[in-house]
């Protein structure tokens, strides 16, 4: 039979993407599992380089008992890194990979234009002998590469907002339905397809208008 003396909130032991659970302190001397009879200190100091710390602790406890063993000195850092080791090497390999889709989506977009600005060679010496120049003809094909982005973030929002439920278990403080998140991808997307369209736009205005005409 115990006794309650008290009830303290939650302290994360496990992993910080684990949610609390249920614990019972139990003072050392009436542990009856030996495995279970060790304690673990937490030390706090102003000191710039924790590590000159270790010697002192050991001699502070070994002046209480000299017998006490003192093994795994850990500091903060260390701890919080190796629990949650796991989950930053998953969350890197799936940057690289979101890296690499994002690199391909912005070479699709190039590939898409550029071949569209070849097919209009023609149409597009005619305009500039008409009188366009080389701002209206990179305007024209640059809002040709924007539309095709606002039909991809159109598109590719709503999957995303519903693809991302499934990373849910991979997130810590973070909903998987973050607003600012989607947005800000969104954007990047956006900002990458704009940025992909420049170049074909660059050389369409480019073009001699004679080159082109016999081209047609």
């Amino acid at each position: 039979m115990m006794t309650i003396v008290g009830v303290v909130g939650d302290v994360a032991e496990e992993p910080l993407d684990r949610a609390a659970r249920p614990t019972i302190y139990v003072p050392f001397e009436q542990e009856i599992l030996a495995f279970k009879r060790w304690s673990a200190l937490v030390v706090r100091s102003a000191a710039t380089d924790p590590r000159a710390l270790a010697a002192s602790i050991k001699k502070a406890v070994w002046a209480a008992d000299p017998l006490l063993p003192v093994t795994r000195l850990r500091w903060m850092e260390e701890g919080l890194a190796g629990s949650l080791a796991q989950r930053r090497f998953t969350l890197l390999v799936l940057a690289l990979f979101a890296g690499a889709a994002l690199v391909l989506a912005g070479v699709g977009v190039y590939g898409v234009v550029a071949y569209s600005v070849a097919q209009r060679t023609h149409e597009i010496g005619v305009r500039m002998a008409l009188g366009a120049g080389g701002r209206s003809v990179q305007r024209m094909v640059v809002v040709q590469g924007a539309r095709l982005a606002l039909l991809a973030v159109a598109l590719g929002a709503p999957a995303s907002l519903g693809l991302a439920r499934v990373l849910g278990s991979l997130l810590y403080g973070v909903a998987p339905t973050d607003v600012a998140t989607h947005a800000a991808t969104s954007a990047a997307i956006f900002a990458l397809a704009l940025l992909a369209s420049w170049l074909p736009a660059w050389r369409a205005s480019r073009i001699d208008p004679m080159i082109a005409l016999r081209a047609g």
